[in-house]
């Protein structure tokens, strides 16, 4: 296990020092990157909006905007067809997804059909998914009557054809406002994330999102007063439709369409000639140009409408034949909001209405403080870790803290590698991974100590210790990989960036500490060829330390049903204080532009606005308020609506560092996919510990990790700390540690059971027990140190987080030992165990694992 070839040591430190060299860059500034030769590795790793400051929006597409826009398309061409067959019709019209049309004379029903027969044609459903699918389906089993109905796959075809034409005019929109990486990706059937990085103003990109665009060039009815219109009935083929000027005017508008923003190739903010008056400037192609001149020379005189989304933005008079396919859009702009109509223009129309139902943003200054934070708590964390290390191991600590300075290395260097995000819940997976990194290195000293104190020589302690590890190392880390993998595929967000950072922190973890630890140490016995371990300043567990733990197990178990009893009451009677992640509803922090913040003047403000329940509290430093909205009755929408009402009230004397809307749509999901990725991760977990040890080691470990979720739950109803998905993460997170720690005890207790044949199960669990009892408390440590610089430092943000795993990492261990271990006597995993639990030595056969 010591010997290492000169191939597999310079492989091993290649790897080490290409992990640094992509390290570096993020230790160097942009602009020094910039200047350094182009061979120079210079990618670093991308910042989440949680850091740099961005907006993240999730848009819902309204299907029933494309089974509206099919069935008036299909109307019309119903109309258009039995009309040049000459066939004669009445009652043509429908509801929700169908249409229906009377033919009145039957003898005409067949050729009517034969008619209409394109209707119900299959359509090709797309080049790489082959086949074909029928969009319409015909009902006559009613005499004289015809209906046709959108089916379930004609609806999917249009969504999935819509969604992505809308993917590509989203795209042109957000690449015309100049931001910089952009990211805009389908999710789901009828889903679009938009995540702009560095967005300062998210209003308008909200805005600019949000609207359909639908332009069309349409001719006033001027047949008849439009105030006659709106108290009687339009003409037939006329509708009334509003300006956008405030009060809006009313025009009596002819529903046929000149020209349609389709032929529009260029569109540009400009200013009027005359009055310098901010417009829009357009320009048709070829065949709008030809249908616009012809109408324009058709009816001069007359006055054409200019409509956006069936709001009349300018109805100018036509004076003369426009023939150059050229014009100006002119109305009540701003220089911005004619900006804005030109980038719609030119990024098309959406094919249906986008609904804003999730939205996260953060403000630039609030991402510095969150990377500022995040390095305070990092660095602090890492000193008390290495210092920690040093004193329990001496030497064998420094070598072991070089190998956690590579390990974080090499995350860094592979997060930058991958192009992955770090999120400020990332930077708490790095820290955490280097309290947990050492876990590894605790396992293997541990066994290098206990080797050692059994009489083998320093070569042989070691290399005997090295490799007892590393099937408990490998068995740990699998257990706390599949919690992440999980964590991964059913998270979002933030939760996904630490379940990436938390995954590959793993990965590192088992190489640092098995391949290159194992290095170190050889070339120490090479060259120094030691007689003697290296002594620690302080032993924290003496050698032959004899709890009598499974003594005291009746009322461990008494206290920890107890707990688990009143935790289950206090979820069910007082509940949990869940976040707008699983409720619903707006977070919006705030901070005081100017001394401190007035707390009692933002809730007597924000009460007038007749928007629900509203909390106001505090939020880390004085001049800084979080703000939290309830749900509203009116949907998607009406959330939106808050946010704009809550900026209005008090963007004047506060800057708006964070603003999250989640929907009563998202927020449903969430909760169950929270609920599906808790259950995920045990049963895999159970499959695991199954097929590696017995059932009892399965079924006890899955009991320990529920009552370390359970007791997690009831600290979140006692703290009244808010539940929301990075407390998910963390609870998914203590499933993994918490399996963790359980393998370690159940792998000691695997091996005692081949070596003890005849021992009774107390005696074996509490010498399994005390064996590790090391080893546990040296990791528990070492991670409580990393997760409390996190919880001092790390900032409010994740607070709730952070608490919430040190208070799993204390209870996994007290499960581990208290509640893991002596489930196996419960179980019977030696049947005799309970007749020879008073005798010292026991008859009982082991188990054969």
């Amino acid at each position: 296990m010591l010997y290492f070839s000169r191939f597999k040591m310079i492989l091993i430190w290649l790897a080490v020092a290409a992990t640094v060299v992509l390290a570096a860059p993020n230790l160097i500034p942009a602009s020094t990157l910039a200047q350094l030769p182009s061979w120079v590795p210079k990618r670093q790793m991308t910042l989440g909006l949680d850091l740099q400051g961005g907006s993240h929006i999730l848009l819902e597409m309204n299907q029933n905007d494309l089974i509206k826009d099919r069935l008036e398309t299909t109307r019309d061409e119903i109309r258009t067809l039995l009309r040049d067959a000459k066939i004669g019709y009445t009652g043509l019209g429908g509801t929700g997804r169908t249409l229906q049309v009377r033919i009145t004379d039957p003898a005409q029903l067949d050729a009517a059909k034969k008619a209409l027969k394109t209707l119900t044609d299959p359509v090709a459903a797309g080049l790489f998914t082959g086949g074909s699918i029928q969009e319409m389906a015909l009902d006559d089993s009613e005499p004289g009557l015809l209906k046709f109905t959108v089916t379930d796959a004609g609806i999917k075809y249009r969504t999935s054809t819509a969604l992505a034409q809308s993917i590509e005019v989203v795209e042109r929109r957000v690449n015309e406002l100049g931001t910089t990486e952009p990211i805009v990706q389908r999710q789901g059937d009828d889903r679009i994330l938009v995540q702009v990085p560095g967005l300062q103003d998210p209003q308008r990109l909200k805005e600019i999102l949000g609207q359909t665009a639908k332009l069309t060039f349409q001719m006033v009815d001027q047949s008849m007063p439009v105030q006659d219109a709106l108290k009687g009935r339009p003409p037939a083929g006329s509708t009334v439709l509003y300006s956008q000027d405030d009060p809006p005017v009313p025009y009596l508008i002819e529903n046929r369409v000149i020209v349609s923003g389709e032929n529009l190739v260029d569109a540009q903010a400009t200013y009027n000639s005359q009055n310098n008056e901010p417009v829009v400037s357009f320009r048709f192609d070829s065949k709008g140009a030809a249908r616009f001149g012809q109408a324009t020379a058709q009816n001069v005189g007359k006055l054409f409408a200019i409509i956006l989304d069936n709001q009349v933005i300018s109805a100018p008079q036509i004076r003369e034949p426009i023939l150059g396919g050229t014009g100006q859009i002119s109305g009540n702009f701003t220089a911005q909001s004619a900006n804005d109509l030109a980038v719609l223009l030119r990024a098309g129309a959406l094919p249906a209405t986008l609904t804003v139902i999730e939205e996260r943003t953060v403000g630039p200054g609030l991402g510095q403080d969150s990377i500022h934070a995040g390095k305070v708590a990092g660095i602090i964390g890492s000193i008390l870790v290495v210092a920690f290390m040093f004193v329990a191991y001496g030497f064998l600590g420094f070598l072991a803290n070089i190998a956690l300075a590579v390990h974080v290395a090499m995350i860094v260097g592979l997060l930058s590698l991958l192009g992955a995000t770090l999120t400020l819940p990332g930077i708490a997976g790095i820290v955490l991974t280097i309290g947990m990194a050492v876990d590894s290195n605790v396992l293997i000293y541990e066994r290098i100590r206990e080797e050692r104190r059994a009489g083998r020589s320093v070569i042989q302690a070691i290399d005997t210790g090295f490799s007892k590890a590393l099937a408990t190392i490998v068995d740990s880390n699998v257990t706390s990989l599949i919690a992440t993998v999980v964590l991964f595929y059913l998270g979002t967000g933030p939760v996904k960036g630490f379940a990436i950072t938390y995954a590959i922190g793993i990965l590192t973890t088992v190489f640092t500490a098995f391949t290159f630890t194992r290095l170190l140490v050889s070339i120490w016995l090479r060259r120094a060829r030691p007689k003697e371990l290296p002594r620690a300043p302080i032993t924290f567990v003496p050698p032959g330390t004899k709890i009598p733990f499974m003594g005291i197990r009746r009322w461990t178990f008494a206290l920890s049903s107890a707990l688990s009893i009143l935790s289950v009451v206090a979820f069910m009677s007082v509940g949990i204080n869940y976040g707008i992640d699983f409720k619903g509803g707006s977070l919006i922090e705030v901070q005081s532009k100017s001394g401190d913040a007035n707390l009692a003047d933002i809730r007597g403000r924000l009460s007038e606005l007749n928007i629900g329940e509203v909390q106001v509290q505090q939020f880390g430093a004085p001049n800084d308020v979080l703000i939290r909205v309830g749900t509203q009755d009116g949907g998607e929408n009406a959330e939106q609506t808050v946010i704009d009402k809550v900026r209005g009230e008090l963007q004047d004397q506060y800057d708006f560092r964070r603003v999250e809307v989640v929907g009563p749509t998202v927020s449903g999901e969430l909760a169950k996919q929270g609920t599906i990725a808790m259950i995920v991760a045990l049963v895999g977990i159970l499959v695991y510990v199954w097929f590696r040890f017995e059932w009892q080691f399965a079924v006890g470990a899955i009991v320990a990790t529920v009552h370390d979720v359970v007791m997690t739950l009831g600290f979140f109803v006692i703290s009244g700390l808010e539940f929301n998905q990075s407390s998910l993460a963390a609870i998914l997170t203590i499933i993994g540690y918490s399996l963790n720690d359980t393998i370690v005890v159940y792998d000691r207790v695997r091996e005692d059971l081949r070596k003890y044949k005849r021992m009774p199960l107390p005696q074996l669990l509490n010498n399994a027990i005390n064996e590790t009892l090391s080893r546990t408390t040296l990791t528990s440590v070492t991670t409580s140190l990393a997760l409390l610089a996190l919880v001092l430092f790390g900032g409010e943000v994740i607070r709730s987080f952070t608490l919430a795993m040190l208070f799993g990492v204390v209870f996994g261990t007290y499960s581990s030992i208290f509640i893991a271990a002596p489930l196996l006597i419960l179980f019977k995993l030696r049947p005799q165990a309970s007749a020879d639990e008073e005798k010292p030595v026991g008859g009982g056969k082991a188990v054969a694992t």
